[in-house]
């Protein structure tokens, strides 16, 4: 059921104008606790998959709600791995469609047990800049914005500015030279600050100690549904280790994690 969102949000103060209506269906809690805006490239690299994957699971378990856009690539990526329940996501059309239909079960997961909020009413039409409009709202909610992957003059570079515009922190992955240029050039200018270790971050941003540090990063990246291919090249000895192990299997030239 689709309700109104009836308190204020102070969070929401930093954009541009409040937003005059905000619609959700789902857990309104969410929006209590600790949270941390994920985005990035509709096409990501292998390495940004992986650990946006790691990242986000591992924000998730250590108390932090990760919010992003529902779209396809890194958000869909960043929601499917901090879990249904430890995720916002944000809607650039009305709550009465699961837009992009290609994430409809997704959208679906997340509804029953996390949050989806729009600032649009039902049945509004999906304009071009109700997306740029969706990325304002992503960005306001989060405590600071983490970008793992950005090509120059994508839309998740409108992310950044308006990151920038509300004095937010911005985060980012390392890349090679290359690939994700723009994430780089926030880099050279200064304007981010690269993550250059998962556990230390989430223990600064979540105020934790991760016991152990153990997490699997092959694991992780194979969550993210990658090629065959693509997790042999990435991690060469594992892939046959885990077959045999048990815990993956490769289905239509992808693998699933089986534990």
């Amino acid at each position: 059921m689709i309700k109104k969102v009836d308190f204020h949000l102070k969070e929401l103060e930093s954009m541009k104008s409040y937003p005059c209506d905000l619609f959700y269906i789902g857990d309104i809690t969410l929006l209590r606790g600790k949270k941390i805006a994920v985005v990035g490239s509709r096409k990501p690299n292998s390495y940004a998959r992986g650990y946006t994957a790691e990242l986000t699971s591992k924000l998730a378990r250590n108390g932090a709600i990760v919010v992003s856009g529902g779209a396809i690539g890194i958000d869909a990526i960043a929601h499917k791995n901090a879990g249904a329940k430890n995720t916002i996501m944000v809607a650039a059309t009305g709550l009465e469609r699961r837009y992009p239909a290609i994430n409809k079960n997704l959208i679906a997961e997340i509804e029953g047990q996390g949050l989806v909020l729009s600032q649009f009413r039902e049945n509004t039409p999906s304009h071009k800049y109700n997306f740029v409009l969706r990325n304002e709202l992503t960005v306001a909610l989060g405590d600071v914005l983490v970008v793992t992957y950005a090509d120059e003059g994508s839309g998740t570079m409108r992310s950044v500015e308006y990151a920038l515009a509300m004095g937010k922190k911005i985060y980012v992955l390392p890349h090679r030279i290359g690939e994700s240029e723009a994430t780089n050039r926030l880099l050279k200018e200064k304007k981010a600050e690269a993550i250059y270790d998962i556990d230390s971050f989430v223990e600064a941003f979540c105020g934790v100690n991760i016991e152990g540090r153990d997490g699997d990063d092959f694991l992780s990246f194979c969550r993210t549904n990658p090629t065959y291919e693509e997790a042999l090249k990435a991690f060469p000895k594992r892939v046959f280790e885990s077959e045999l192990l048990g815990e993956i299997e490769v289905v239509n030239g992808r693998i699933r994690v089986l534990t």
